[in-house]
């Protein structure tokens, strides 16, 4: 069956990745081996708790035509489907070594790569009328996780 995903569909997957993030970021935080990596995690967790809020407000203001279901879908499996995805492919059912900072960050920065890589695909999905210009602030914002964690790897080499 051919399904358009509707931005609201998208912002629910955004939402719930940015809480797989924070709950990256606090586990690597409570392994982490001193005070300053520690409270640098519990800052990406707190910004993808903020990230999170600001997905539901950009959510909550969609038009009722961008939160529109496009087939009949009295099970809700197209959300099942799509919260599976979203709690599987970046954050989660990866090997990620947790012993080293810099070995952190560059899990970090792969998984809000994959990220970025599932909204574009994700964005593809999404129809115009159904509010695809909103999902760039969505890449906007994990591009910025990138930068942010890129400097500190960096940081980290020295």
């Amino acid at each position: 069956m051919a399904y358009d995903f509707t931005a609201d569909d998208v912002f629910e997957m955004a939402e719930q990745l940015e809480r797989n993030g924070a709950q990256f970021y606090r586990n690597a935080a409570e392994n982490a081996g001193d005070l300053e990596a520690k409270a640098f995690l519990i800052r990406l967790a707190e910004m993808e708790d903020a990230h999170e809020k600001t997905f539901a407000l950009l959510r909550s203001n969609l038009s009722e035509k961008a939160k529109a279901a496009t087939v009949f879908d009295p099970q809700h499996e197209s959300a099942l489907y799509l919260r599976a995805l979203a709690d599987t492919r970046v954050f989660f059912e990866k090997e990620i070594d947790l012993s080293s900072m810099r070995a952190i960050l560059k899990a970090a920065i792969l998984a809000e790569k994959d990220s970025i890589v599932f909204y574009l695909g994700m964005k593809d999905l999404v129809p115009d009328k159904l509010g695809k210009d909103k999902l760039d602030k969505i890449i906007k914002e994990e591009m910025g996780h990138i930068r942010i964690l890129s400097k500190e790897l960096i940081a980290h080499k020295k």
